[in-house]
């Protein structure tokens, strides 16, 4: 199975059918989640949605030290959230979180600000960028009308300059050193990412507000729209920057977790992506084998 990561191929192999290869990882699921220690505390934690297929969408709680995932849970309302912190922590767990990375989905913090009053909540930077490449592609589109040059140039904006060809960066130099909006959006996304390594807390707020400033001095509508959003949501950033928590582990995992997505075909419903996701990145292995270790002692 962990060769595979397909239930169906794995049925096949072993002359099964799906349901029956999916009761055995749910059973194995159940167990490991029965004896996953209840007093073990985490400290810094994520959350993060995925989508199953169409408009069905899932939350994830993530450990955020190791990437494991601790709980699955479908829909993504606060209703849904509360679930979650419910079925994968305790109450004794949930008031030693120190830190929550999260993108700015108003349900998510919403629960959090009233479950976890002392943690701090850490809007992701992964997320951050992205809300400003997408601004950043929007000014590209909507420029490319006016300047043919532009044309086939999105991955130039979006990619690391180390993984770029010497064509490519060519290229991307001579945009780049141009006065096209795209190129000024771009350099306000670069310092943003700069911003980020902040560790002081006065001095978090200030650069902030200086990078706001700056940015919306550039007068680019898509970008000045990313740039309000951020300033609503200023003191989740600052302890981004002040605590260097992200969703790094977690956003790796997700990566994971695509993966059984599409060698799986999409799942039928959320309690098989639920199963799929724990028995694979739930950590639980090595709780059953602690525990069979146990019942050899």
């Amino acid at each position: 199975m962990t060769e595979t990561k397909s239930q169906s191929r794995t049925a096949r192999i072993l002359g099964l059918s799906p349901d029956q290869v999916h009761h055995v990882m749910q059973r194995a699921v159940e167990f490991g989640l029965k004896h996953r220690s209840s007093t073990h505390m985490y400290h810094h934690i994520c959350i993060d949605e995925k989508a199953i297929h169409g408009r069905d969408f899932a939350s994830i709680l993530y450990d955020g030290d190791t990437g494991n995932v601790i709980e699955v849970m479908e829909g993504r309302k606060e209703s849904d959230v509360w679930k979650l912190l419910d079925k994968g922590l305790t109450r004794t767990q949930r008031d030693n979180v120190f830190t929550v990375s999260m993108d700015m989905w108003d349900p998510f913090m919403k629960v959090i600000g009233k479950d976890m009053p002392f943690a701090k909540i850490c809007h992701d930077k992964y997320h951050l960028v992205s809300y400003l490449n997408k601004a950043i592609d929007g000014v590209r589109r909507r420029e490319v009308k006016k300047h043919e040059e532009l044309r086939r140039t999105r991955y130039l904006f979006l990619k690391n300059m180390a993984s770029l060809t010497d064509k490519q960066y060519m290229k991307f130099k001579s945009i780049k050193d141009a006065d096209y909006e795209v190129s000024r959006a771009w350099r306000v996304k670069e310092d943003f990412r700069n911003i980020m390594y902040t560790r002081d807390k006065a001095d978090a707020f200030i650069i902030f507000e200086i990078w706001c400033q700056y940015a919306r001095e550039m007068n680019i509508p898509e970008v000045t729209k990313v740039v309000d959003m951020f300033d609503r949501h200023v003191k989740g950033i600052v302890n981004a920057m002040t605590t260097g928590r992200n969703n790094g582990r977690a956003e790796r995992m997700n990566g994971s977790i695509q993966e059984l997505q599409t060698v799986g075909r999409g799942y039928r419903d959320v309690e098989h992506f639920r199963t799929a996701v724990l028995f694979f990145h739930g950590g639980l292995r090595q709780v059953q084998h602690r525990s069979a270790i146990g019942r050899q002692v």
